[in-house]
């Protein structure tokens, strides 16, 4: 049968991650990988996990957890991230959070609920390439977001319209973003807010990073934002995704939405429609664990990334050629490098894995329109000194 005759049109715009094939990578051990944004297991809180699991099953809350549930998600869970929510400036009520199975989901919910054929989403120049991933099966069109920038609502508007579609949501990692390591200023959150509100559109506000700040001083959510202008989260335009991916367990796949209860209503549908809920065990070990290590073991991680990502930009300083630039981010796990003009990412991988192998991911796939091909992301999450010592001067050898 030629399967290609029944499959659906959105297919054609479904590809496979570049990351998630890289990451095949770090089952040879030759490989220096700076490739996968991914933490270190041995960072992982297993011994908080096992005592989580084990006391799930000790009581009577094991039928509770082996049971279908809500798909809301676990309240205990729900009413621990209103609370966290809270410390960030975001008020809110469990009603106002649904549990995901990750981040990931909640974008792929977001990109279904807002994206019908031929629409614009604004999204930066790079940015996340699971974003990308998420919103492409709905057919798309897609826009450059630039915050503090000079195009107005009405330039966005006519270029959408031009395509076929209206402009639906600016979507943007704002806090040590996914691939450049970069923040967006208190005037640039300002800004997009302010273009949202004449646009009548959602800003989808993906925090996964947010815990992992280094240094430098933090700035509000741009939904923290919103609610000092407006008073209520129920009067706000912005969506916030979160994740335990990059603090607690990626292995878990717990996240979560926050926003006004009719978009929360909305995603709940769909995920009724989609997997019912995300697994009840493992929103009941998050729970636990949330509530007894998360600030402690965080800080934890912010030392331990903070060294890492000191060492690999000191290395930078030290072995690569003049031409080459790079993002010193505030917290996170990437640094963007910007190579020569006509220098080429993908071309570099090939020769890197061959001659020197260290792998990273070429900058291209990031970006919506398949530019940037002169740039570059590492990941310092998963290497230790000695790695990033030993991978940088080679991928610096290679550009000389």
């Amino acid at each position: 049968m030629d399967w290609t005759q029944v499959f659906a049109t959105r297919i054609a715009r479904m590809k496979a991650s570049e990351i998630r094939e890289l990451l095949k990578l770090l089952d040879q051990p030759d490989i220096i990988s700076f490739a996968g944004g991914i933490p270190d297991p041995k960072l992982f809180p297993a011994a908080a996990f096992q005592d989580a699991f084990a006391g799930i099953f000790s009581g009577s809350s094991q039928n509770e957890a082996l049971q279908y549930s809500v798909s809301e998600g676990y309240a205990p869970l729900r009413r621990w991230i209103a609370g966290e929510m809270g410390k960030l400036g975001i008020p809110c009520d469990i009603d106002n959070i649904l549990i995901t199975s990750g981040s990931q989901q909640g974008l792929d919910y977001l990109g279904k609920l807002f994206l019908s054929p031929g629409d614009t989403a604004l999204v930066g120049w790079p940015t996340y390439l699971g974003a990308l991933g998420a919103f492409n099966a709905y057919e798309p069109q897609y826009d450059r977001l630039q915050p503090g920038g000079n195009r107005s609502a009405a330039d966005y508007a006519e270029t959408a319209a031009a395509k076929g579609g209206a402009v639906k949501f600016a979507y943007m990692s704002v806090d040590f973003a996914n691939p450049t390591g970069e923040t967006i200023d208190r005037a640039g959150r300002d800004a997009v807010l302010a273009l949202a509100d004449e646009m009548n559109i959602a800003v989808i506000e993906d925090a996964a990073y947010q815990s992992l700040r280094y240094d430098g001083e933090a700035i509000p959510p741009i939904l923290a934002l919103e609610i000092a202008q407006k008073g209520s989260i129920e009067a706000c335009r912005t969506i916030y995704c979160g994740s335990f991916s990059k603090t607690l367990a990626p292995g878990l796949r717990v996240g979560w939405v926050v926003a006004a209860k009719p978009v929360i209503s909305q995603l709940v549908l769909m995920k009724q429609a989609a997997d019912l809920h995300s697994s009840t065990i493992n929103q009941m070990a998050i729970a636990r664990v949330a509530e007894t290590i998360f600030d402690d073991h965080v800080a934890k991680l912010r030392t331990v990334y903070r060294s890492r990502r000191d060492h690999m930009l000191a290395q930078l300083a030290l072995h690569m050629p003049e031409g080459v630039t790079w993002t010193k981010p505030e917290g996170g796990m990437f640094i963007w490098i910007t190579l020569p003009r006509g220098m080429d990412g993908a071309d570099l991988l090939a020769k890197s894995l061959k001659t020197q192998r260290v792998a990273f991911v070429p900058g291209r796939a990031f970006h919506a329109d398949s530019s940037g091909g002169n740039t570059i992301r590492l990941s310092f999450s998963l290497a230790d000194e000695a790695t990033i010592e030993a991978g940088i001067a080679r991928l610096g050898a290679l550009l000389r």
